[in-house]
């Protein structure tokens, strides 16, 4: 299919390959840049796995005419009075393929000129007919924004930049957990577990970093992706994009010689690698295709909008959901790295499940599923108690930060504590004791400074138990 070969235009696995292409074309380059294909060219200056190319015609963009037509005659009727070339920019399209669209409808009397815009162009509002015909769309489907992709186009784009493809080192993951403490074990626990892609247990005391230690390993799975705005499918629009997770990355610009600017697809957009966190509100709901059925646009699941990136469940085993039924529902995901979904038509489509799926809990994993699940999860990392040494040393922080003086006694007077009441120390417990030392100074409008009895004050707020 046409579509088919566009999109493996697209897809630039290869870094050897691409030299290759770039040194076949340079002497067709100097004679025709036009010539030039901006997609192998964007790989080679951004690093990037997958590079979204601009469409150069309506049999690249995978979507039919009237689709086209109808996208266009919902986003005039929204703004009411617009250029031809804003439409595109809307629509997310080359304004190239767009400008005859719109002709079209002006002569079938769905559109019509209002006065000349800048560059041979001209502003549109939709007549009578044109109306009549927004609202019908309207009813079909209510959605308007950037033109959505085919289902095709977003598997090759999860296949090719999903994060197991450039295994990370020591170095990046400790770059990665910088700003937080740790047992330094864990370096080696957590590494393998993020290159094996596949899924992981973090689990332990409460207040030992787990969940901070989950979030910050999205940061080593490497550079920015590309997602799409939205994906169409049997005529069932899904919407991908989700500015609750995912957050815009800037696009890479050429080396200024050979392009001043390059060129993609403005269906799709540049995120830094998603992390979805949830927690007790998960729900069965959250893990399928939801459909609204006022606006008939669909919402992406959790696993589909953490794709090449990471989905942590927090706090599992506390779920509105009994444990048994996130394992009947990802145990063939995470078996065979795709998931299937149903669309409201009934169709099923085949979807990649491509994330580094991270289960934080203060259980057991033992105690919550069985072992077919376990195997599934096959790395079970234990984030154990701070040192005496390395609470030192998260005390001596925290107090720099709050700007406390330096007093290297009010770890030892706290370690004391808790040896006295039979208590380990967590690692929360630092900041936690010293803010409310900084709020009990703040109110007696004293000095910010470790006084014993000022600690001691804190742990009996603090803790429910001394």
């Amino acid at each position: 299919m046409a579509n088919d070969s566009a999109l493996m235009g697209r897809v630039i696995r290869n870094q050897g390959e691409q030299l290759q292409m770039l040194a076949s074309r340079m002497n067709a380059l100097l004679t025709d840049t036009h010539n030039f294909e901006s997609a192998a060219l964007g790989g080679l200056l951004t690093d990037d796995t997958f590079w979204p190319a601009e469409p150069r015609s309506l049999n690249e963009l995978g979507l039919s005419v009237s689709f086209i037509e109808a996208l266009t005659i919902k986003s005039i009727h929204q703004i009411g009075t617009i250029s031809g070339r804003n439409v595109a920019t809307m629509m997310g399209l080359p304004f190239r393929l767009v400008e005859p669209i719109v002709d079209a409808l002006r002569t079938r009397k769905f559109v019509a000129h209002v006065r000349p815009a800048a560059f041979n162009d001209y502003y549109y509002s939709l007549t009578e007919l044109g109306q009549k015909r927004a609202q019908t769309h309207l009813q079909q489907c209510s959605y308007i924004g950037p033109a959505p992709v085919p289902l095709a186009d977003y598997s090759l784009s999860v296949e090719a930049q999903a994060a197991g493809v450039d295994p990370i080192e020591r170095d990046d993951l400790q770059a990665s957990l910088s700003k937080i403490s740790y047992q330094d074990e864990l370096l080696d626990q957590i590494g393998p577990a993020i290159n094996s892609n596949t899924g992981m247990f973090l689990f332990g005391p409460p207040g030992n970093g787990k969940t901070t230690i989950a979030r910050s390993l999205t940061q080593c799975l490497g550079q920015e992706i590309w997602i799409p705005h939205a994906i169409l499918d049997d005529g069932n629009l899904i919407k991908v994009k989700d500015d609750a997770y995912h957050q815009e990355a800037p696009v890479p610009e050429g080396d200024g010689q050979l392009l001043k600017a390059q060129e993609w697809d403005k269906r799709w957009v540049r995120i830094q690698r998603p992390s979805v966190v949830v927690g007790g509100e998960l729900v069965m709901e959250n893990l399928e295709v939801r459909h609204d059925h006022r606006s008939n646009i669909c919402e992406a699941p959790l696993q589909m909008k953490s794709n090449c990136g990471c989905l942590l469940i927090d706090d599992f085993g506390r779920q509105r959901i009994a444990p048994e039924e996130l394992l009947n529902r990802w145990i063939v995901p995470l078996e065979n790295r795709c998931d299937y979904l149903t669309l409201p038509t009934g169709k099923k489509i085949q979807i990649p499940f491509e994330q580094l799926i991270l289960f934080s809990t203060n259980l057991n994993p033992d105690d919550l599923v069985d072992e077919a699940f376990l195997r599934r999860v096959p790395y079970k990392i234990f984030v154990n108690d701070p040192s005496p040494d390395e609470f030192r040393s998260l005390m001596k922080t925290v107090a720099s930060q709050m700007g406390f003086p330096e007093t290297p006694e009010a770890a030892n007077h706290l370690l004391a504590f808790y040896k006295q009441n039979n208590r380990p120390p967590r690692r929360c417990h630092p900041r936690d004791l010293l803010t409310q030392v900084a709020n009990f100074c703040r109110y007696r409008r004293l000095p910010l400074t470790l006084r014993p009895e000022y600690l001691d004050q804190a742990c009996r707020s603090y803790f429910s138990a001394l």
